[in-house]
């Protein structure tokens, strides 16, 4: 009988009645064969791994995030909740210490999915990892967490969610938004003016092999990792950059996840994208189930499996290795960066289109926030949609100082609804709290 190293949790969610369409690559298949796998290599039989069974979450949990438009019943489904409570299960058993590590194989996925909710993004609706961690923020009081985000679509709304929080590093490791969806996730990308530094994309070329991940992981990620000291790491676990992806034009293999994870050794891992159901996700999952559990996955192989799938150019390598060296740069220089962005201002504002390709839906958003070098700052968004929907999302931050949550409210009583016909609503992170008028 094997025994695992490391005590590891498993939570499973397929998903069976939620899909795009029949055809879609986001659907049910993508978590059976992976089950189908895991039960032929004998997995849930090793001593040490545990399956957990995934909950409800609740419209608190998602608002602790979002500002669902007009609310959480109407941007989601009771598939959604259980997603996001499959991935507060596992946070649960991490941090009551039942466990060492937790996978959360879960649909749908989350990580486009922005703080304001007008509907579904890159196939998500509410955002999986941010319902999570601020659940754990919740209830084990403050930490610093990491986001280590390896889809190989650039995660804007993990980054959207975090651009204001310096307790929060959001990495992502992605192809190239030039070349995939959603176009954005570059090296200018830095974080808001109260967090300026602390959002930091690698934004890879196509082609990007084994090699040029690993060097990532150990160049990039790794020393930032080292630096930053956070409490807990979350693997957002996409798994299309596989080479057999058929969105994506990226060359990982199984044995490139299971040897990042190795590394990496994230606390928690939840499932994001990955659409090669049949020829991928079963032996990524295996992989990476084996790497956390601190078992042996040299065997792990896909039956098309050669070398050749997973090299690289000379040409990508050094593009890779002059990306990470500016980047850990501009890290390391976040401070005097931020003095220099900052310098002379109150209050910086960003203008954004944000498409809803899901919902064919674009929306426009002004956000504006104030600088603060006690907290992460008042954050006031204007937001109008093309389908004729306009509101005021007033957001107060989570330790805010006293000035901003005073503004904050002084700015939600001051407000009149006739300007925002569907709704103002005031975000308390403080306070843990959503009101609309």
């Amino acid at each position: 009988m094997y025994k695992a190293k490391r005590r590891l949790g498993l939570v499973f969610f397929p998903a069976f009645d939620w899909a795009i369409s029949p055809t879609h690559p986001e659907r049910e298949e993508r978590l059976l064969y992976t089950l189908d796998q895991v039960c032929e290599e004998g997995i849930l039989d090793i001593e040490g791994i545990r399956e957990y069974r995934p909950r409800l979450a609740d419209s608190s949990d998602v608002e602790r995030v979002h500002i669902c438009v007009p609310d959480v019943a109407a941007r989601t489904t009771e598939s959604h909740l259980i997603a996001a409570g499959g991935a507060i299960v596992a946070a649960d058993a991490v941090l009551r210490g039942e466990v060492d590590k937790a996978f959360a194989i879960i649909r749908p996925p989350g990580h486009h999915s922005f703080r304001i909710v007008h509907g579904a993004r890159g196939f998500c609706n509410i955002n999986m990892e941010a319902i999570m961690l601020e659940h754990i923020r919740r209830r084990y009081g403050p930490k610093r967490i990491a986001i280590v985000d390896t889809d190989c679509h650039h995660g804007d709304g993990s980054q959207d969610i975090y651009w204001h929080d310096k307790d929060t590093l959001y990495i992502s490791l992605h192809q190239d938004g030039r070349t995939l969806f959603p176009g954005t996730g570059f090296l200018n990308e830095f974080g808001g003016p109260n967090a300026f530094g602390y959002t930091l994309n690698l934004p890879l070329p196509p082609d990007t092999g084994e090699e040029g991940f690993l060097y990532a992981l150990e160049h990039f990620i790794l020393p930032v990792l080292a630096d930053f000291q956070p409490d807990l790491v979350i693997n957002s676990a996409g798994q299309d950059n596989h080479y057999t992806d058929p969105i994506t034009n990226m060359r990982f293999s199984a044995q490139g996840y299971a040897r990042l994870n190795d590394r990496l050794q994230p606390d928690i891992a939840v499932l994001e994208g990955g659409y090669s159901i049949e020829g991928a996700l079963p032996y990524v999952n295996v992989g990476i189930i084996l790497a956390l559990a601190g078992l042996d996955y040299s065997g792990i192989r896909e039956p098309d499996y050669s070398p050749e799938k997973v090299a690289q150019s000379p040409r990508v390598s050094e593009y890779i290795a002059r990306l990470c060296d500016e980047t850990y740069q501009a890290w390391q220089q976040r401070d005097r960066l931020r003095e220099e962005y900052i310098r002379g201002k109150k209050e910086i504002s960003r203008q954004r289109r944000i498409f809803y390709d899901t919902e064919g839906l674009m929306e426009n958003q002004v956000e504006t926030t104030r600088v603060c070098n006690d907290c992460g700052g008042l954050t006031w968004i204007d937001s109008r949609t093309d389908q004729g929907c306009h509101i005021l999302a007033i957001l107060i931050p989570r330790g805010a100082c006293p000035h901003c949550q005073d503004e904050g409210h002084a700015r939600f009583e001051k407000s009149r609804t006739t300007d925002y016909p569907d709704g103002i609503y005031l975000q308390d992170r403080v306070e843990d709290s959503l009101v609309k008028k």
